[in-house]
C-alpha cells in the first residue's frame, strides 16, 4: 500500500475449486498484523460459506466469492454483511453474465475475471470487454466493477472504457521489473487515459 496501491486484493486458493492452492488465513493474518489498509480476499475455494469464517477472523476487510461455487449466493452475502464485511462476487470466463443477475444490488463490488481463475501469468481475454461493459450498465455509482487477469497498462486503458474502475494486477506490479511503485503508477495513469 505504500507503493500507491489501495487495496490488497488476496488470491486463496483450495486446488478443488481451481487447480492450485495458494494463501489462507494465516497469511491473511499475517498482512493484518502488517497494515491497516482494506484485505480483500478473493476466495476461489469449492464451499466458501464453510471457509469463510476463519477468514473474517483473520481480518479480511471484505471478501469476493464466486457464484458458480456458493450452494446459496444470498445466504453467503448475508453472513458476511451480518459480519461488517465488504461483499463483492465474481464468476469464470465461461459462466453467463446472467447468473449474478439478483445478486448485483446486494453486493459492493462485482469482479470480472479476464483469465480463468487459478493461475498467475495469463494473457487477458479481449473477448470479457464486452462482459464488462454488460455489467458496468448494471452497476450503480457506489459499487466497484473490477477486473482481474493479464491487467497491464496495455489492458487496462480497454478495460477502463469499458466501463472498469478497479484493476487489478500481480504480474504488471511484482514482475514487469523496476520499482513497484512506479509499476502502480503506470497502471493507474493508463487506466485513466483509457477513461478519458
Amino acid at each position: 500500500l505504500a507503493a500507491g496501491a489501495e487495496v490488497l486484493h488476496v488470491d486463496v486458493m483450495d486446488g478443488v475449486f481451481v487447480p492450485n492452492e495458494a494463501m489462507g488465513p494465516d497469511i491473511v493474518c499475517a498482512l493484518r498484523e502488517m497494515t491497516d489498509g482494506p484485505l480483500d480476499v478473493h476466495l476461489m475455494v469449492a464451499d466458501p460459506i464453510s471457509q469463510t469464517k476463519q477468514f473474517i477472523q483473520a481480518g479480511a476487510d471484505s471478501i469476493t466469492f464466486h457464484v458458480e461455487a456458493a450452494d446459496d449466493p444470498a445466504e453467503l452475502i448475508t453472513m458476511l454483511r451480518r459480519a461488517g464485511l465488504g461483499v463483492g462476487i465474481t464468476l469464470k470466463p465461461g459462466t453467463p453474465v446472467e447468473s449474478l443477475a439478483e445478486f448485483i444490488p446486494l453486493v459492493d463490488q462485482v469482479l470480472v475475471m479476464t483469465v480463468e481463475p487459478g493461475k498467475g501469468g495469463q494473457s487477458f481475454m479481449p473477448n470479457m470487454l464486452d462482459r464488462i461493459a454488460t455489467l458496468a450498465a448494471q452497476l450503480r455509482d457506489d459499487q466497484v466493477l473490477a477486473v482481474d487477469g493479464g491487467i497491464t497498462p496495455t489492458t487496462a486503458p480497454l478495460a477502463a472504457k469499458a466501463g472498469a474502475t478497479m484493476f487489478i494486477a500481480g504480474s504488471a506490479v511484482f514482475s514487469a521489473g523496476g520499482d513497484i511503485a512506479a509499476n502502480i503508477d503506470a497502471l493507474r495513469a493508463a487506466a485513466t487515459e483509457g477513461r478519458a
